[in-house]
């Protein structure tokens, strides 16, 4: 069963990595990896996502937030493992079978880290949502706003920004 659910995620990326090929930059830079994480839609940017992958096995670092899971080993490179949720100041979305990393990309600069996200919900559009207003007080990585076409809001993320938070940084107690 191990086996088919990789068989698949390969096909998947493969799949994927084959339809961006295909498109414009224009058509690259409208498209955006969208997320449901803490009762909310998020948007980030494909430039700034450098990969979706299956959760790892994570090893807890002590003394750390309570957002922040640990280090995972993908292919041999120590990554930072955060709960986006936990971050947010939600419940724990790290739990399901469902649960992606969303690791930052090189735009983001040396930071090897990613994102725990209870689903990933594929490849969104911007030109077929409309944007609307800021989110009151909102961290400085938090990106335009959107909604689509069934009044679901979509907040967009600058991976980039959040990479130089210091509140992110700072994983120590």
């Amino acid at each position: 069963m191990a086996r088919a659910a990789k068989l698949d995620l390969r096909t998947f990326q493969q799949e994927l990595a084959t339809r961006l090929a295909a498109k414009t930059a224009a058509q690259v830079e409208s498209s955006r990896l969208g997320l449901d994480c803490g009762d909310a839609r998020w948007l980030i940017r494909l430039a700034d996502a450098g990969e979706v992958v299956p959760l790892p096995p994570v090893v807890s670092v002590p003394l750390t937030r309570p957002w922040y899971l640990g280090v995972a080993n993908i292919r041999g490179n120590l990554y930072s493992v955060i709960d986006f949720a936990r971050f947010l100041g939600h419940a724990s979305g790290a739990v399901g079978n469902q649960a992606r990393l969303v690791l930052f990309g090189p735009r983001t600069g040396d930071l090897n880290a990613g994102l725990v996200v209870p689903r990933v919900l594929g490849l969104r559009n911007v030109s077929q949502l409309a944007p609307v207003g800021s989110a009151g007080e909102a961290p400085a990585w938090y990106g335009a706003r959107w909604m689509d076409g069934d009044g679901e809001a979509w907040q967009e993320i600058d991976l980039a920004v959040l990479a130089r938070d210091p509140a992110f940084l700072q994983v120590g107690l």
